[in-house]
C-alpha cells in the first residue's frame, strides 16, 4: 500500500506529464524532422569536469588563505612619534595663534551663532545633570497607564522610556543642528565637527542606556547575578571607544597629518583590544548570559564553547592584535565572520525557542480532541523547523564565505536532460523549493480548517475538497518552479509519456483507477470527510481521502483503508450524506399480565429523559407482536449518528427501562417450558 509521500510523487509525476503534454500540444510549429527529441543522457567526461571544479576551488581556497597573511602598512613610523613629540613640546607657543583663530571663527559666526553654541553646551550639561529629573516627570505622567499595561510588560515599558529619555536631548540637538546647518550653510571646521560629535553622543547615550536597562534592572533572569558588573566594564569599553573615535574625528577635522591620525588609531585600537580581552576573561559571567535551550545541537555548541573558551578568547586576542598591526584580512575572517556566525546561530536558536514557546502555550490552551487545532500546531511546527534549519545553514555558510565555494564544488553536471545539464546544486535548490511549497500547502490547509472555514460556515466536506485543490495546486506550482530553477526543458518528459502509458495499461490500471476514483470522491460530494459510513457491520467516520484509498476510523479506534475504486463501484451506506439523524428501535417484552398502555407510557418517559436521544422527532412505541411468553413492543428513537453511538444509547435506555418497569411491578418474562414425565406400570425385566 502506497504511503502519503508516494501519493505526492505520483501526483507530481502526473501533473508534470499533463503540463508537458499541454505545452507540447500548444506549440505553434512542429519541430523539424531532423531535430531529435530531448532525451536523458549522462554528460561526457564527468570525472574531468569534477576534477576541474575541484582544482578551481582548491586554487580559490589557496588564494584566500594566502591573502589572510598579507600585511598592509599601518601608516606611521618612528618619524611620526618624533614629530608628535616636537608638536606637543611646542604647543604652548602656538596657543596665541589658536586663540586668534577661534576669535576669527566666532566673529564670522556672529552673536546668534555664539548663542547657539552656548545653548548646545548648556543642553549637554543639563542632559548629564537633569536626566533623572526629566524621567521622574515622565514617569509621573505615565503612571495612570500602569493599570492598563500588564504587570509583566510594565517594567519593559519603563525601561524603554528611560532609553528614549537618555537619547532625547542629543537627538533634539542633532535635529536642531541639521536644521541650522541647512539654513545658514556654515562650513567652519569646528562647527561641522560639532555635528559629528552630536551623532556620537546620541549613539553613545542610546547604547549605554540600553545596556543599563537590560543588565542592571533585573528584567531578565540571566542578568540578575552578573549584570551590574558586566555593565560597568561594557560601559567603560564603550565610552573609551567613543572618546577615541571622537579624538580621531577631531584630528581629521583640523587636518592633522595622516600619519599622526594613523598612530592615534593604532593606539586607540590596541587599548580597546586589551580592554575587551580583560572583559572577556570573565567566563562565568559571560557564559551565564547564554540561554539554556533544550536542543541537542545548541547544547553541543555550548559545551564546545565552554570547554575551549579560554583558547578561543586568547586566539581572538592575538588575531585582534594582528589586525591592529596590519593583518586586516585575517582579523576580518577570524573575528567578524566566526564570531558573527556564532552570534547569528545563538540568535536564530533563541528566536526559534521563543516562537516554539508561544506555539506550545497556544497548543496547551486548546482541547486535545480539537483535530483542526492539532493539525495547525503540527503544520506550523514543521514549517518553523524547516525554515529554521534552512535559514541557519544559509546564513552561517554565507557569513563564513563558504556558500559560494560549496556552490562551485557541487555545480558539476550529473545528468543531461535534452540540452539542459542538471547539476547537484540545481537539484538541491529544486528540492528546497518543492519542500517549501509542500509545507506551505499543509500550513494553509490547516489554517483554513481551523480559522476560515468555521467562520464562513463552510461544510467540512466542501472544505476538504477545497483543501485538496489548494494542496495539489501548490505542489504543482512548486514542481513547475523547481523545473524552472533547474532550467529544465519540460519536453523531455515526453520521453516518459509512452512508457507511462504502457505501464498504466499493463500493470498500474488498478492504481490509476483508484487515483481517478479518489478525485471523483473528493469533488463528487457523495463521500466527504466527516461522513459516517458502514464498514464491517459497524460505523466509522471518514478521516482522510487520499489519492488511492480512503481512511475510515470506527468508534473503537480501528482504522480501515478502503480502495477508492471500491467506494465508487460498490454500494456504500452513508449515514450522514443528507442528514446525520437516524432512527433505531429497541425491542422490549413484558408479561401478559401487564397493561400495554402503562408500558407505552413508561417507555416514552424513559426515552424523553435520556439526553442521548435526539429531539429531532418524538419517540414512538409500537405494539409489535404476541410472543410465546411475552407481549413485545418496539421503542423507536432518533439519534445523531455523528455524536451518539447506537450501542451506548441502547445500553442507557435498557438500564433505565429495567428500573422503571421494576418500580411499576411489571414483570419481564423469560421463556419457560413445562416437562411432563409419564410413569408406566409395566416393569422392565432386570
Amino acid at each position: 500500500m502506497l504511503t502519503k509521500q508516494a501519493h505526492y510523487l505520483i501526483l507530481v509525476f502526473l501533473v508534470a506529464l499533463l503540463v508537458t503534454a499541454l505545452s507540447h500540444a500548444a506549440a505553434p510549429q512542429p519541430a523539424p524532422e531532423n531535430e531529435k527529441q530531448p532525451a536523458i543522457s549522462l554528460p561526457e567526461d564527468v570525472s574531468t569536469t569534477i576534477a576541474q571544479k575541484a582544482a578551481s576551488v582548491k586554487t580559490e581556497i589557496a588564494n584566500r588563505a594566502s591573502s589572510l597573511f598579507e600585511r598592509k602598512p599601518i601608516g606611521w613610523n618612528w618619524n611620526t612619534i618624533e614629530y608628535l613629540y616636537k608638536w606637543l613640546v611646542g604647543l604652548p607657543l602656538k596657543l596665541p595663534e589658536i586663540i586668534k583663530q577661534i576669535m576669527v571663527q566666532s566673529r564670522v559666526l556672529g552673536v546668534a551663532g555664539s548663542c547657539i553654541v552656548f545653548i548646545f553646551l548648556a543642553a549637554v550639561f543639563y542632559s548629564l545633570l537633569g536626566r533623572k529629573r526629566i524621567f521622574a516627570q515622565i514617569e509621573k505622567k505615565v503612571q495612570p497607564l500602569r493599570q492598563k499595561i500588564p504587570q509583566t510588560v510594565y517594567p519593559f515599558f519603563l525601561s524603554a522610556l528611560k532609553v528614549l529619555v537618555a537619547a532625547l536631548i542629543p537627538l533634539i540637538l542633532l535635529a536642531a543642528f541639521s536644521l541650522i546647518n541647512a539654513l545658514i550653510h556654515y562650513r567652519a571646521t569646528w562647527f561641522q565637527l560639532i555635528g559629528k560629535l552630536l551623532i556620537l553622543w546620541a549613539i553613545g547615550s542610546l547604547v549605554i542606556s540600553l545596556l543599563r536597562e537590560s543588565l542592571t534592572q533585573n528584567l531578565f533572569q540571566a542578568t540578575s547575578r552578573y549584570g551590574k558588573k558586566i555593565f560597568q566594564l561594557a560601559r567603560l569599553a564603550l565610552l573609551y571607544g567613543l572618546i577615541g573615535f571622537a579624538a580621531i574625528q577631531c584630528a581629521a577635522a583640523f587636518q592633522i597629518r595622516q600619519d599622526v591620525i594613523d598612530l592615534l588609531k593604532f593606539a586607540i585600537s590596541v587599548s580597546i583590544v586589551v580592554i575587551l580581552f580583560l572583559f572577556h576573561l570573565m567566563k562565568t559571567a559571560l557564559m551565564s548570559f547564554l540561554p539554556d535551550l533544550p536542543y541537542r545541537t545548541y547544547q553541543s555548541f555550548i559545551r564546545i564553547l565552554n570547554r575551549f573558551y579560554y583558547p578561543i578568547i586568547f586566539l581572538s586576542f592575538l588575531t585582534a592584535l594582528l589586525w591592529c598591526i596590519g593583518y586586516k584580512q585575517l582579523g576580518r575572517v577570524v573575528l567578524i565572520k566566526i564570531w558573527s556566525s556564532g552570534g547569528a546561530y545563538i540568535l536564530i536558536m533563541l528566536a526559534y525557542h521563543k516562537i516554539t514557546g508561544w506555539l506550545q502555550k497556544w497548543h496547551a490552551s486548546k482541547d486535545v480532541s480539537d483535530e483542526a487545532a492539532q493539525f495547525l500546531f503540527q503544520s506550523f511546527r514543521t514549517m518553523l523547523l524547516y525554515a529554521t534549519v534552512l535559514a541557519t545553514i544559509i546564513i552561517i555558510l554565507n557569513m563564513l564565505g563558504l556558500l559560494d565555494l560549496l556552490e562551485r564544488v557541487i555545480s558539476f553536471p550529473i545528468v543531461k536532460l535534452g540540452k539542459t545539464q542538471v547539476t547537484l546544486w540545481l537539484m538541491i535548490k529544486a528540492v528546497i523549493i518543492l519542500l517549501a511549497f509542500i509545507y506551505a500547502a499543509r500550513l494553509l490547509q490547516a489554517y483554513l480548517d481551523y480559522k476560515i472555514y468555521p467562520s464562513l460556515g463552510i461544510d467540512p466536506g466542501l472544505g476538504y475538497a477545497l483543501d485538496t485543490t489548494f494542496k495539489y495546486t501548490f505542489i504543482a506550482i512548486g514542481v513547475l518552479i523547481s523545473f524552472k530553477v533547474v532550467g529544465l526543458d519540460l519536453r523531455f518528459l515526453l520521453v516518459f509519456a509512452g512508457a507511462a502509458g504502457i505501464g498504466i495499461g499493463l500493470g498500474l490500471q488498478h492504481i490509476a483507477a483508484n487515483i481517478i476514483s479518489g478525485f471523483t470522491i473528493i469533488f463528487g460530494g457523495k463521500i466527504r470527510k466527516g461522513d459516517w459510513l458502514e464498514v464491517e457491520k459497524g460505523l466509522g467516520v471518514v478521516t482522510d481521502i487520499y489519492l488511492r484509498a480512503t481512511k475510515v476510523r470506527t468508534r473503537d479506534n480501528i482504522e480501515y483503508l478502503i480502495p477508492n475504486s471500491n467506494l465508487i463501484s460498490s454500494t456504500i451506506v452513508n449515514y450522514s450524506l443528507s442528514s446525520p439523524m437516524i432512527r433505531i428501535d429497541l425491542p422490549v417484552g413484558v408479561s401478559y399480565r401487564s397493561d400495554p398502555q402503562q408500558v407505552k407510557k413508561i417507555l416514552l418517559e424513559v426515552a424523553e429523559k435520556e439526553p442521548m436521544v435526539s429531539k429531532y422527532q418524538k419517540p414512538e412505541v409500537r405494539f409489535s407482536e404476541y410472543g410465546d411468553s411475552s407481549i413485545n413492543f418496539n421503542l423507536l428513537i432518533w439519534i445523531d449518528v455523528r455524536v451518539t453511538p447506537r450501542r451506548a444509547v441502547r445500553s442507557a435506555l435498557y438500564f433505565a427501562i429495567f428500573e422503571e418497569l421494576k418500580k411499576a411491578g411489571i414483570e419481564i418474562p423469560f421463556p419457560q417450558r413445562d416437562i411432563h414425565v409419564r410413569s408406566s406400570d409395566v416393569q422392565r425385566p432386570l
